[in-house]
């Protein structure tokens, strides 16, 4: 693999991170920024918090040489542990036994979170004593060198949007090549979400298009769909977030869709709704790997649908899901799951917004146990 072709795209590695390492370590703010991150709302704990993190991180940020390193101590090591302290109840995860540590993978998981999804897979990878992945972001979230850094340094893989129909043309291809060459060349497994952008509204279904980009590039050269897709490995991926820490903002983007036609995000909100996904409260998180998909598929719908069937067979479904399912179906079809439930607290959430703002966010919830049953033929 030619990784001269990719440099633009590709993670940091060699000098690039080297760089990047020195720039952080140049950086006055990194670790308060960091410190603000994980200990939100609580100004003398963020100093006192800060203060520890220069004792336990600097020393670490010397022992970095590439990306794995920096997932491996940094980012699994020290800032995945104290998010899930801060703000889970627990993170759990399954269907690691599908997987083997010589195979590489393309995961494809739901989308709920902009940072979390792809965090939490590499830190159950690593739990599992797993190779870790690379992840497929949008160059909408590098606003600045320190986000950029931060991204490359966690194995980012820069995916550009808001191109010209022919350059957008000629960056999947390159996409494209790179995705299988990562995968059956160097042997190393990538994340990337099922659709571009977070689900708004709790209904987890993949674009066929990021199916499709995979063969683009080998089309010509008469690699048959079918034989592309068995190379890569595909693993299905299910996320699941007791609570959202960005229900009600997905839930107004989402109305003002659906009212509108349209919704112009406002200048940094991505990055906005990223902090608010690492600090607020999120409950119980569960992460579930699926199956290789190893079956003759003729095309990307199958697959598709293939990964969808899986992924909502992988929910772990919690009381929020079940409650909202209820409100809003009319009967107690599912009273049982939910007995623990502070309902009235869950539903004060949303207090004071409109009826039918209330009613998108908490379909977003019950969606998935419809998703589920369908799934299951139930």
């Amino acid at each position: 693999m030619d990784m001269s072709l990719y440099k633009d795209l590709a993670p940091y590695s060699g000098q690039d991170v080297l760089d990047a390492i020195a720039r952080l370590k140049s950086y006055p703010k990194f670790l308060s920024n960091m410190g603000e991150v994980l200990y939100a709302g609580n100004i003398i704990k963020t100093k006192w918090k800060s203060h520890q993190m220069k004792e336990q991180i600097v020393p670490l940020l010397d022992q970095i040489s590439s990306y794995d390193d920096f997932q491996r101590l940094i980012t699994a090591g020290v800032f995945l542990p104290t998010i899930m302290r801060n703000s889970m109840t627990s993170f759990t995860f399954s269907g690691e036994e599908h997987l083997n540590k010589k195979t590489p993978y393309l995961f494809i998981s739901n989308h709920r979170d902009i940072v979390l999804d792809c965090a939490l897979l590499d830190y159950a990878l690593l739990e599992a004593k797993l190779p870790i992945c690379e992840m497929a972001i949008g160059d909408n979230l590098l606003v600045n060198q320190f986000t950029t850094d931060m991204f490359k340094l966690n194995g980012g893989v820069t995916v550009k949007r808001n191109l010209p129909i022919r350059e957008q043309y000629a960056e999947s291809l390159r996409l494209s090549r790179y995705f299988v060459e990562l995968i059956r060349e160097e042997k190393k497994s990538i994340w990337v979400a099922q659709r571009s952008g977070r689900s708004k509204d709790g209904i987890d279904t993949t674009n066929p298009a990021i199916i499709k980009m995979l063969h683009l590039s080998y089309k010509k050269s008469g690699v048959k769909f079918a034989d592309l897709i068995k190379s890569v490995n595909i693993v299905p991926v299910a996320i699941s977030y007791q609570y959202d820490p960005n229900d009600i903002n997905k839930g107004r983007e989402e109305y003002s869709r659906r009212l509108h036609g349209t919704y112009t995000k406002k200048k940094y909100e991505d990055l906005v709704n990223m902090l608010r996904g690492l600090r607020r409260f999120k409950g119980n998180v569960h992460l579930h790997f699926g199956k290789v998909l190893t079956s003759e598929y003729e095309n990307a719908d199958d697959v598709a649908h293939e990964i969808d069937r899986q992924i909502h067979i992988g929910y772990r479904l919690h009381d929020t899901n079940y409650f909202a399912y209820d409100l809003l179906q009319g009967p107690t079809r599912f009273t049982d799951k939910y007995r623990d439930l502070h309902t009235k607290q869950f539903l004060a959430r949303y207090k004071g917004l409109s009826e039918e703002l209330q009613k998108r966010i908490l379909r977003s919830y019950a969606n998935p146990v419809v998703m589920q049953m369908e799934a299951l033929g139930m």
